[in-house]
């Protein structure tokens, strides 16, 4: 893509698309779904903006998870567009809009088929570069990002869930597609997704551990140790990090004293983790 014609792209986008995408007025559409996106002030670089995808939580729309007006601009003020895919809702569900992950329950749309079509629809419409994209969400939309990450890990360069991660039964160890990389962020206090999980639904339904969900990775991404490598316990998180693992991934949990939250600071986090394993890919 030519500078001019990306410049035009982006005029075009901020008179047009970008209003009517935005959290107010109509969606964007695909054949499967719909989402909403925000854009930088800038014009896009010759390769496209990079872009955060985040899944919203239960009950949660695109529109909302544009009103996270302080991660909203966090990303787009760092030059990131913020793609906000919407859920669907279940028949019958009390928690309105929501994803279809769970591998024992029938599933309302291809979510990965929907998830390709917003990356390959906002690249076309709105100059995302579809290799550059940081998935994530939140608590059950953390929870899709890692299915997503196991089942297609090549579906975005990197992955970022919050509050959420595998439910049981969790996936065959080594039955994910590919190494993948990963910042895997939980708030100590959770009580609504523990760290361990809890039973909903009178047992139905059992949320996943996420230190068992971090071994499967740990052995997808070909780690040589289960204990962490590097650890960092100033600032608001405290991370442990994977780095003797296959060259190419990146594997890391960011703990905080908070609960079932996406915290203050996470959006500077995972920008800065982002961009570091992007240079080192380099």
């Amino acid at each position: 893509m030519t500078k001019l014609l990306t410049l035009v792209l982006f005029l075009i986008g901020a008179g047009g698309p970008l209003l009517a995408c935005g959290v107010t007025g109509p969606a964007c559409e695909t054949p499967l779904g719909s989402y909403r996106i925000s854009l930088p002030e800038t014009p896009p670089t010759d390769d496209g903006y990079p872009a955060l995808l985040f899944f919203h939580g239960a009950g949660g729309s695109g529109a909302r998870t544009l009103s996270n007006s302080a991660m909203v601009s966090a990303f787009t003020s760092a030059g990131f567009a913020v793609i906000a895919p919407d859920g669907l809702r279940r028949e019958g569900s009390r928690f309105g809009p929501g994803w279809s992950f769970h591998p024992e329950r029938p599933a309302q749309r291809d979510e990965a088929a929907f998830t390709d079509e917003v990356i390959r629809n906002a690249a076309e419409h709105h100059g995302v570069d579809p290799e550059r994209i940081l998935m994530s969400g939140f608590s059950i939309g953390g929870s899709l990002t890692w299915y997503l990450a196991c089942a297609k890990p090549d579906l975005a360069a990197a992955y970022a869930p919050v509050a959420g991660a595998f439910w049981r039964p969790h996936p065959v160890e080594g039955s994910c597609a590919g190494p993948v990389r990963m910042l895997h962020t939980h708030g100590w206090r959770d009580r609504v997704v523990p760290l361990e999980g809890r039973p909903l639904g009178d047992g139905r339904i059992y949320q996943g551990d996420v230190f068992h969900s971090l071994m499967l990775l740990r052995q997808q991404n070909g780690c040589n140790e289960m204990r962490a490598d590097d650890f960092v316990t100033d600032g608001p998180f405290w991370r442990r990090k994977w780095t003797n693992c296959t060259p190419g991934t990146a594997l890391e949990l960011a703990l905080h004293t908070g609960g079932h939250s996406v915290p203050s600071g996470w959006s500077e986090m995972a920008i800065k983790w982002f961009r570091d394993i992007e240079m080192i890919a380099e």
